[in-house]
């Protein structure tokens, strides 16, 4: 009797001391929490009704055919633009927000994307991460896909890319990490974005 109480006990321990580990675990803290990405919806129609589209990354170009009136913000600050790629009239929003627009009409908006701060982990990059595959010689290093604080870099910036203002880019950059420019790069094209790739940095006669 004494043995099957004891057991009892020991089971209703293990029991208990399994439910505080699993909720140990499941508890994020304040780092996990700034570390998770940016999240927002976005509603045709004021106070957060009618049709509705989840954001959880940059989206250059939303197609919508519908303004935009509302919005729902449960991570980070979000840029809110009216043309594709974050063009035209902007606004930022960091909370949630029932009315966008005058009571007749919204905003147009055709891109969004989060922006550092405000939660959605801070500095955020809205250009994709890099490979980080790189080689280099004596005189030269080769970069598969260039990058700055581990993001991929636009070829151009402000402007339609060109093979001219790509290698601008590709000069700058190879010269920020210690050589004296670039000897040749290329142009990957991602999302409807132009980046650089393949870019040769070298020490002298470039």
């Amino acid at each position: 009797m004494v043995a099957a109480f004891s057991w009892r006990i020991i089971v209703g321990l293990v029991a208990v001391a399994g439910s505080a580990s699993l909720t140990t675990s499941a508890a994020q803290t304040p780092d996990e929490r700034l570390a998770r990405p940016a999240e927002a919806t976005i509603y045709r129609d004021a106070a957060y009704r009618g049709p509705a589209v989840f954001v959880g990354e940059a989206k250059p170009d939303l197609g919508l055919a519908w303004p935009v009136n509302s919005i729902r913000v449960a991570r980070g600050r979000w840029e809110l633009c009216e043309r594709t790629r974050y063009r035209g009239q902007c606004r930022t929003v960091d909370r949630d927000t029932p009315m966008l627009g005058s009571v007749l009409r919204g905003m147009a908006v055709q891109s969004i994307r989060p922006v550092g701060g405000g939660g959605g982990g801070g500095g955020w990059n809205p250009n994709p991460p890099a490979n980080g595959q790189s080689t280099r010689g004596n005189f030269a290093e080769f970069h598969t896909q260039p990058a700055t604080n581990g993001y991929r870099i636009l070829a151009c910036t402000g402007a339609s890319a060109t093979a001219a203002c790509a290698a601008r880019t590709a000069d700058t950059w190879c010269r920020s990490i210690g050589w004296n420019g670039s000897a040749r790069e290329h142009m990957e094209t991602l999302g409807r974005r132009d980046y650089l790739a393949d870019v040769l940095c070298v020490r002298s006669g470039y």
